[in-house]
């Protein structure tokens, strides 16, 4: 039977951690055919590793998504975009493709960085791609950023930001909480606009977890792809990256990779789910 075919729309990341990279091992691992529209190249300074973010020319961009879009992809995943014009072309192009799922992971900022890319793409996000969200998977900075709040410091507060992305059309939001919230577990919320699920897993080393972000949306397209409900493709797209940071392994002395063939390789990781 044919591979289902996922397509990322995304940045590159050198060091092949996160990004495109960390996408296209993803889709491998579990079972889908990856294909890439390339909006940005991440590079890294050797003697300090701050991030030099270069956007891709727009011709250059949209050639690659005339290409993914007439092979016809099942699902499409939005990753670093680099500009407004890229985002509203991102949604259009999903549009075009004829995709039945759509997961927007809403970057703001390179792991290490504290400032907003470009503050202007927030607005883009809200305006050009959540309304076409099959499921959205901002951080806590990034759902802090879309509903307007702020940092968010709990659970409460996490649903708070849900309701108003969910408003602002997303079918669904993951809110990653991950090791913020607490010292011994790890929280993300799951809204569908009915119910609010809290998904727990035990806390693992955070050492090496570069590219966790981008290996969690990646997974929750694939299980999309692969006829998965949503709340399942969320669900099983935690465990993934559970295992995947459980596993992860010093690079060099500045940053360490999660390890994407860990769920299937080594263990599976059980996430606890409870309605809150």
């Amino acid at each position: 039977m044919a591979l289902k075919k996922v397509l990322t729309i995304a940045g590159s990341d050198t060091s092949a951690g996160a990004g495109m990279q960390a996408d296209l091992k993803t889709f491998q691992e579990l079972d889908t055919y990856g294909m890439v529209a390339l909006a940005a190249v991440v590079t890294m300074d050797p003697k300090t590793w701050s991030h030099d973010v270069t956007p891709l020319p727009f011709e250059l961009f949209n050639k690659q998504l005339e290409t993914a879009i007439s092979i016809g992809p099942d699902a499409v995943k939005t990753g670093m975009l680099g500009s407004e014009e890229i985002i509203k072309r991102a949604g259009e192009a999903f549009t075009e493709s004829g995709a039945k799922y759509f997961v927007v992971d809403p970057v703001m900022v390179c792991k290490g960085e504290d400032e907003v890319l470009n503050p202007g793409n927030t607005d883009a996000m809200i305006k050009y791609l959540l309304p076409k969200a099959t499921v959205t998977t901002p951080n806590l900075f990034e759902a802090g950023q879309l509903s307007g709040l702020g940092t968010l410091k709990s659970i409460d507060d996490m649903k708070k930001a849900a309701k108003i992305i969910y408003d602002q059309g997303a079918e669904n939001v993951v809110i990653k909480g991950g090791k913020a919230l607490d010292q011994e577990k790890s929280y993300d919320l799951y809204y569908d606009g009915d119910k609010y699920y809290q998904l727990t897993t035990d806390m693992f080393q955070q050492s090496y977890n570069h590219g966790a972000g981008c290996t969690f949306a990646a997974a929750t397209t694939a299980n999309l792809a692969n006829g998965q409900s949503p709340k399942d493709a969320v669900v099983n797209a935690k465990a993934f990256v559970a295992s995947a940071i459980k596993h992860g392994w010093k690079m060099n002395d500045f940053v360490g990779p999660v390890d994407h063939g860990a769920y299937n390789r080594i263990e599976k990781i059980d996430v606890d789910v409870k309605e809150v």
